[in-house]
């Protein structure tokens, strides 16, 4: 008789309810249906069963439970008719939105956001150490000022008894005394500080890595897009490698690069990065600074849009939006139209590439388009030259090199401090310019004057 293999028991997965709100004077990106469809994709992701959903349309969230009393109450007993051990809510809760929700809700249920489930998401799938410490960092800054209702029913620890020196409590615990939440904040505002240094530490080693790379000359792509647009395929496709590829959201969080050849015999590196989504926590995009900069340093971004997505416009305007809070808005851009293979009429993507600038329809995972898009990478990185005009300190050399070498210098002019420079150069070079560059107009360039101290210096 056959020896049965035993098979691991998984655990069973918990049951969620959803709760969407839309708030009629706030602009969304996707509509409250698609929003909480979105949600549901998260909510398996993380490893639990929707039971069930609910909605509302409200001028303002409610002050104290953010949906209506009489929501509060409907919630409650769906919630309790189907089991549902958690509660999701499609916006961010304040602190005392998801504490009173918990008191009005039973008290076997627990309340949670989308920030706090994609949170959830972000430390299921990272896998370096520096993955690891940015979701972390992220997620002691959400729960620090949520602590409060964890700790409401502690006493003082020590102390804190009345007379002079506080005289109740035994030796060694006398004292002024402090609760058991001020230790847990102090401590997590300890591990705060020390995480921030530790990421400062692989945020100076990438700096390092990106001048090494610059000094190259080899040009670098960022690949980005909305979660499970296919990036890492992708990826795989262009460099001929194995990335993780898996059919869920934020299946890869930490940044690949992989050297990919253009027509030509011209070289590039492909960065693939984190996806981004609607409604992505500011405290995430704080936590992923390090990251997020690979994409800020690109020279090309390739924005990867699922196609066949019914919101893919959508998602399309939440990644603009989400570079444009990075700074990374002004980095030249081409948009690969990825699995054109599973629209059901292929013709209409030629109407659809009129909706998405410098683009191509691909499929990565059957290669069709895979060429087309080389070929435009190649032209914007190689042979796309952008009018510039810049103003450039003496003690910026090397740019000042860069410009002569590989741009179409038409004026120069030496001023006291620094070098006005007109012309042309690649598209890819305009990060590195942006922060001197100036109209006629302008006095001084963007954002980075000619200090004085560069003034001095020369």
């Amino acid at each position: 008789m056959a020896k049965k293999t035993p098979q691991p028991t998984l655990a069973p997965r918990e049951r969620a309810f959803l709760v969407g709100v839309e708030l009629r004077d706030k602009k969304q990106i996707l509509a409250l249906d698609d929003s909480l469809a979105e949600l549901a994709l998260l909510a398996d992701t993380a490893g639990v069963d929707v039971v069930g959903e609910l909605t509302q349309r409200l001028d303002r969230p409610h002050v104290v439970t953010y949906i209506g009393p009489g929501k509060v109450e409907e919630l409650k007993a769906l919630a309790e008719e189907t089991l549902a051990e958690v509660v999701i809510f499609d916006d961010e809760l304040s602190p005392r939105h998801q504490r009173e929700l918990e008191k009005a809700l039973s008290p076997n249920i627990r309340v949670l956001d989308r920030t706090a489930l994609i949170l959830d998401i972000f430390a299921q799938h990272a896998h370096t150490s520096e993955g690891m410490l940015q979701v972390e960092l992220a997620q002691y800054e959400y729960n620090l000022p949520r602590l409060t209702r964890a700790w409401t029913h502690l006493e003082r620890q020590a102390g804190g008894g009345g007379g002079a020196a506080g005289s109740t409590g035994g030796v060694g615990l006398r004292g002024p005394g402090e609760t058991q939440l001020e230790v847990d904040k102090r401590a997590i505002r300890k591990r705060i500080t020390h995480i921030k240094r530790e990421l400062e530490k692989v945020e100076a080693h990438r700096m390092r890595y990106r001048a090494q790379r610059k000094r190259s000359r080899i040009p670098t792509v960022a690949i980005v897009g909305y979660t499970n647009a296919g990036k890492s395929t992708l990826l795989n496709r262009l460099a001929k490698s194995e990335v993780l590829v898996a059919n869920q959201l934020f299946a890869t969080l930490d940044p690949t690069t992989r050297r990919v050849q253009l027509p030509g015999d011209d070289l590039a590196l492909i960065t693939d990065t984190v996806g981004f989504i609607q409604k992505l926590p500011t405290s995430l995009i704080a936590a992923f600074h390090a990251t997020l900069e690979e994409i800020a340093e690109a020279d090309l971004l390739l924005h990867v849009v699922d196609i066949s997505h019914p919101n893919a416009l959508n998602q399309f305007q939440a990644v603009q939006e989400t570079l444009e809070e990075i700074d990374a808005n002004h980095i030249p851009m081409i948009t690969a139209l990825n699995k054109a293979d599973l629209l059901r009429n292929p013709e209409n993507a030629r109407e659809i590439l009129k909706s998405f600038p410098k683009a191509v329809s691909i499929s990565a995972l059957d290669g069709t388009g895979i060429k087309d898009l080389l070929h435009l990478m190649r032209e914007e990185l190689f042979e796309s030259y952008t009018a510039i005009h810049v103003r450039l300190p003496y003690k910026q050399g090397a740019l000042i090199s860069l410009f002569h070498e590989l741009g179409q210098v038409d004026r120069v002019e030496h001023e006291r401090g620094g070098m006005v420079m007109q012309g042309r150069i690649p598209g890819r070079l305009l990060a590195q310019f942006a922060p001197w560059h100036f109209t006629q107009n302008q006095s001084q360039p963007n954002d980075s004057a000619v200090e004085e101290d560069d003034l001095e210096e020369a």
